[in-house]
């Protein structure tokens, strides 16, 4: 099952995402549907309305307006560790005995077709981030790492975009990473009964259909039953929270010199079973 949230005839609806088409369902918004009971999920499914072709819908992003920051984990596969303190060895070296966490402010995200905001005259070093998305379906309070699958709704991609140089000079990563038109998302929510757990994607992104990054999600150095496990230990995780789980090598300021993204220039992050956002800076 996938599950997207998109315009027809200027509403935005939510759906059931097909090869080629929508079948909308009776939810106000995706979270109302997260929050839904399963049976009562299963049976709005079995019931959708009349299949409308994609070529007549825009693809929002699944959650467009998330209730709640999405947390972040910062350097969590091996690779993308080493390149980062090549990059900069001040501000991403050292040891890192545990996760980093932080959080990406998100008014409202990007759809799989939008646009990144290139904030000209305000960040230089613009960078792009694929990542596995995990949304949580119930609400989780010092959940169990064994217990963690049963908490998770479904997977999504997501786009971390960084501006470099503001991430590096305030020493934290909020600024840097939570500016409007940051956060690209989609195309679609695939629910978790869909992917094995732990997931084991293959995840890559591409610039101007160069390939930048060739990786697969079960690398994490903090899965994701140890993230949520950890979190969940001392704060409550509502449905519909959004956790990104890191990306891999191949960002922009892994290459040298580094390739990092200007207006114009076209991003597509792909993860396998999900779908591929292309997004178009701007």
């Amino acid at each position: 099952m996938k599950l997207v949230t998109y315009l027809h005839d200027g509403r935005e609806s939510v759906g059931l995402l097909e090869a080629d088409s929508v079948r909308p369902l009776p939810f106000a918004d995706m979270n109302a549907l997260i929050e839904a009971p399963r049976a009562q999920l299963e049976a709005a499914v079995q019931a959708a309305g009349a299949a409308l072709p994609l070529s007549t819908v825009t693809l929002l992003a699944p959650i467009p307006r998330p209730r709640q920051d999405v947390i972040c984990l910062g350097i969590n596969y091996r690779a993308h560790a080493d390149e980062s303190t090549r990059y900069d060895a001040a501000a991403f070296g050292g040891e890192r005995p545990v996760p980093i966490y932080f959080s990406k402010r998100v008014s409202e995200a990007v759809p799989p077709q939008g646009y990144i905001e290139s904030h000209l005259g305000l960040v230089e070093r613009l960078d792009y981030e694929a990542e596995l998305a995990v949304i949580i379906g119930r609400t989780a309070r010092n959940v169990a790492a064994a217990d963690v699958a049963d908490y998770i709704f479904g997977y999504t991609v997501l786009n971390d975009v960084s501006a470099r140089l503001l991430q590096t000079t305030h020493k934290q990563w909020y600024f840097g990473k939570g500016l409007d038109g940051f956060t690209p998302m989609g195309p679609c929510i695939t629910a978790a009964d869909e992917i094995s757990f732990p997931p084991a994607l293959a995840i890559s992104s591409r610039v101007n259909g160069e390939p930048r990054q060739d990786s697969t999600t079960d690398l994490l150095i903090t899965g994701i039953a140890d993230i949520i496990a950890e979190l969940s230990s001392g704060m409550t995780l509502l449905p519909g929270t959004i956790i990104a789980t890191g990306t891999p090598a191949g960002v922009g300021m892994g290459f040298d010199p580094p390739k990092f993204l200007k207006p114009g220039d076209v991003v597509e992050c792909s993860i396998e079973n999900i779908g591929t956002l292309r997004n178009t800076v701007r």
